[in-house]
């Protein structure tokens, strides 16, 4: 048996209804040209071949008795692949936002315990007989790092790889569906003492972390004799987004080219993640305005920080969160993004000063039924609809595989992520980068964002108008360069001077448009937000929604 940590046992016991733990991806997927075989079923071949290149697979879990501990994991000896493989068809036509719409209802609804926790959907009926498949996988055994290591297990870098060498024959050690209770208790036992052993070993470093928060620390430069940390006790302003969530899940996709976000960035001094955290928080003031909803205080996002060492793919969660800011409270992207950038360098060094000393394990004993007590009582009681949020959304940004993937195979065109929304913060914003693009997945709390596409559009609105920017600051540096060729040229002494060229201004400027990896035909970029808090006018939807392999979008009618 494997125990599981303080950590991955959290979102098990925190688990309720209205909020499912568990996380997973979309994919669209091209079959080999001529193909006529029956998918599903390589599928499952495929899957049955690579059980044993991931415990994720085959391990489940066990409770302890009357909840007093962590449940373990065990190994399951018989994994029902037709239950854990499934095949769906798309009532007709079959398109992209039917697809998001199906996929939001298969997030809403929990895993069964009893089984090893993940399930495979295999999508058929999307217009031009393509297909899709639906992955989810509980967050109680995987988190965002964990999950890419779970991803080589399945897929592979050619359509028709060499065969994978099956695993050794192993004698089955028992029958027993279930451990027993002697040994089920006294594993539970001595695994809480072991955590308090490490909660001990770790406190002088966790009074040290604490300490540095509390405390203000020194300047480096001599400009004053303190500085408090920046960041502390930040709390968001009250939104449309915090408020308490049921089960109903409402998903949308969209792609932004990976090169082009870069080039954007090194323009401006910016990292990838900065750009990206600037395109979300854009594409939230346009939502929230439309709704006349912007508040003047600017927004702040939770984000997931890994605590992993470089090269550990263990089957766990070693992930802690930050808050920082969106600066929706300023209209010039440009300005948005230097801001965020400041705040997510203040957030990367605190995390850094405290990331040795937070505890990923930590004693269990009677915890499952206080923590399911209190998430229980926290989503009835919707307090989530009067405290002050911590922050506003939750914003993840995960690096993937640069090179094209395959399963069983047919080759992924898209590596959408599907995440978890929760109690005060109704929307999740995931992007995963795969293959040259950036590919954008928001999932939220139906009732609470019935319109997310909305908001999927706003994030292709968004980067054409920081694209703008750019190009118009660009635009006086080209000019300048373009004078002094004119400037160094000889001529006769009686030369009439040359006419200097004028600069382009920012209306001249082209405009890229955030192309996908399928190209759709292009439309006008929409006018960048000048406004401390834009109308509902100013801010327009743009023309297309322009994500690979769509091929229609027009919209479905509603999920429930």
């Amino acid at each position: 048996m494997q125990h599981l940590s303080g950590l991955d046992a959290t979102f098990l016991h925190t688990e309720t209804p209205e909020t499912p733990m568990h996380v997973g991806g979309m994919h669209l997927l091209e079959l080999p040209a001529g193909y006529d075989g029956d998918f599903y079923e390589d599928v499952k071949a495929h899957v049955a071949s690579r059980l044993h290149l991931s415990e994720i697979f085959t391990r489940k879990l066990a409770l302890m008795p009357f909840e007093l501990s962590n449940p373990v994991w065990v190994e399951d000896e018989d994994v029902d692949l037709d239950y854990h493989v499934r095949r769906v068809t798309l009532p007709r036509p079959g398109t992209l936002r039917q697809l998001e719409q199906y996929v939001g209802r298969l997030h809403s609804t929990l895993m069964d315990r009893s089984r090893p926790l993940w399930e495979f959907y295999v999508i058929d009926g999307l217009q031009g007989g393509r297909y899709a498949m639906y992955t989810k996988v509980h967050h109680a055994g995987i988190d965002g790092q964990a999950g890419a290591a779970f991803a080589q297990a399945i897929m592979t870098l050619e359509a028709h790889p060499e065969p994978i060498k099956p695993p050794r024959q192993r004698a089955r050690r028992t029958n027993r569906y279930q451990l027993g209770v002697a040994e089920l208790a006294g594993a539970a036992i001595s695994n809480t003492l072991q955590q308090y052993v490490k909660l001990v070993k770790t406190f002088p470093d966790m009074a040290r972390a604490v300490q540095s928060l509390v405390v203000p620390q020194p300047r480096s430069e001599g400009a004053g004799p303190w500085q408090s940390p920046k960041n502390l006790n930040m709390l968001g302003p009250r939104t449309l987004l915090n408020v308490a969530i049921t089960n109903q899940r409402a998903y949308a996709v969209r792609s932004i080219p990976l090169a082009e976000v870069k080039q954007a960035g090194k323009k401006l001094g910016a990292s990838l993640n900065d750009v990206v955290m600037g395109i979300c928080a854009g594409a939230l003031r346009r939502y929230l305005a439309d709704h006349g909803k912007l508040p003047k205080k600017p927004m702040s996002a939770a984000i997931p920080v890994t605590l992993r060492a470089p090269g550990d793919t263990s089957s766990n969660n070693q992930v802690s969160m930050t808050v920082m800011t969106l600066a929706t409270d300023v209209a010039d992207p440009i300005e948005r993004i230097e801001r965020i950038r400041e705040s997510s360098a203040a957030a990367k060094n605190l995390i850094g000063n405290i990331k040795a000393a937070i505890p990923t394990d930590f004693p269990s004993f009677g915890a499952p039924w206080l923590m399911s007590g209190l998430a229980s009582m926290y989503g009835r009681s919707r307090l989530a609809d009067r405290l002050p949020p911590v922050a506003n959304v939750v914003i993840s940004n995960v690096p993937g595989a640069q090179v094209a993937l395959y399963f069983a195979g047919a080759k992924l065109l898209t590596y959408y992520p599907v995440s978890i929304p929760s109690h005060g913060m109704a929307l999740n914003m995931t992007v995963q980068s795969y293959n040259g693009s950036l590919d954008f997945g928001l999932i939220a709390c139906r009732r609470a964002v019935p319109d997310v596409d909305v908001i999927a559009d706003y994030l292709l609105a968004e980067f054409q108008s920081i694209q703008a920017r750019v190009e118009a600051l660009d635009a006086p540096a080209a000019a300048k360069e373009a004078k002094q060729p004119a400037a160094q040229a000889e001529a006769p002494p009686a030369a009439a001077k040359a006419t200097p060229r004028k600069a382009a201004t920012p209306k001249a400027a082209a405009l890229k448009t955030a192309t996908p990896k399928t190209v759709a035909p292009k439309t006008a970029a929409p006018k960048a937000d000048t406004s401390k808090a834009a109308p509902a006018k100013s801010a327009k939807r743009p023309a297309s929604r322009k994500t690979p392999a769509r091929a229609d979008t027009a919209a479905a009618a509603p999920t429930r």
